[in-house]
């Protein structure tokens, strides 16, 4: 089971992993709603070295990115998923945008993204190439994303799921 770190935490945990030869994949994303998709990804990220750190949305960023209805599910939860599969050996949550001030920190020496992103497009993938390390764009798997699972949802059971659920509590 992975942990999950402040990214302090996570800066001298993997200049630890690499004094020891480790060689440490990065890859970033809100993960909103867990789905073969993701799993499938986060396993051949994993496989592209010896050590595994998501770098997760944290809740005002996924607003920012995917609007007001989203995330679905709080970053707390979101990580501890994460952190569940043994193929994840690190989550952080990070504020900004995007994760280019944390991979500077981090210097990974692979960075991953998904196929949805060129090369070219990759956040840090020039700080990451710079220093010496590899950026892959691993290829999506077709029909699967948190926001076709959500669009899904709505088109089969929008206006009855409304209608049979009880009234959302304020926590």
């Amino acid at each position: 089971m992975g942990e999950i770190l402040s990214p302090d935490c996570l800066i001298e945990r993997v200049r630890s992993l690499q004094q020891q030869g480790r060689r440490v994949v990065f890859t970033n994303g809100c993960f909103d709603l867990l789905h073969v998709g993701h799993v499938r990804y986060l396993r051949s990220a994993r496989g592209l070295g010896d050590c595994l750190v998501v770098a997760l949305n944290s809740d005002a960023s996924v607003r920012a990115i995917k609007g007001a209805e989203r995330p679905i599910i709080p970053q707390g939860e979101r990580a501890e998923l994460l952190a569940a599969l043994s193929f994840v050996d690190y989550v952080t949550i990070f504020e900004e945008p995007d994760p280019s001030h944390l991979i500077a920190l981090l210097q990974p020496n692979v960075l991953v993204k998904g196929g949805d992103w060129t090369p070219e497009q990759i956040v840090g993938r020039e700080e990451v190439e710079t220093r010496g390390g590899k950026v892959f764009s691993l290829p999506l798997v077709e029909g699967t994303s948190s926001s076709s699972i959500i669009r899904t949802i709505t088109e089969r059971y929008g206006k009855s799921l409304r209608n049979s659920l009880p009234p959302r509590k304020n926590s």
